[in-house]
């Protein structure tokens, strides 16, 4: 389903979405009765205005950090936006992780 979804990014309308799990031999039942339902607008919602707040603006968007001393939360080192190559990815927990030897 994530593949199709993501060849068909212009149709990911509420109408749309059975259609491509039809397309892939999902029963639709479900997946339209929890369209209709609404039951996980609110968790979605707050997920997205979660990630306003960190500051992200599209995906993939990835947060490196460090537990906070209290163990209650995190402090963000780092924000990687997009599909960034692995030497990215490594230069940055290498940096991370110098800082955490100071």
């Amino acid at each position: 389903m994530h593949d199709r979804l993501f060849q068909n990014q212009n149709q990911l309308g509420v109408a749309e979405l059975p259609k491509h799990a039809q397309a892939i031999g999902l029963k639709t039942a479900k997946l339209e009765e929890c369209l209709r339902s609404g039951k996980q607008a609110a968790e979605i919602r707050k997920d997205m205005e979660d990630g306003q707040k960190a500051g992200v603006q599209g995906t993939p968007t990835f947060f490196l950090g460090v537990q906070d001393s209290d163990g209650q939360g995190v402090k963000v080192l780092r924000m990687i936006v997009g599909a960034q190559p692995y030497a990215q990815f490594k230069e940055a927990i290498e940096g991370a992780l110098s800082q955490m030897r100071k």
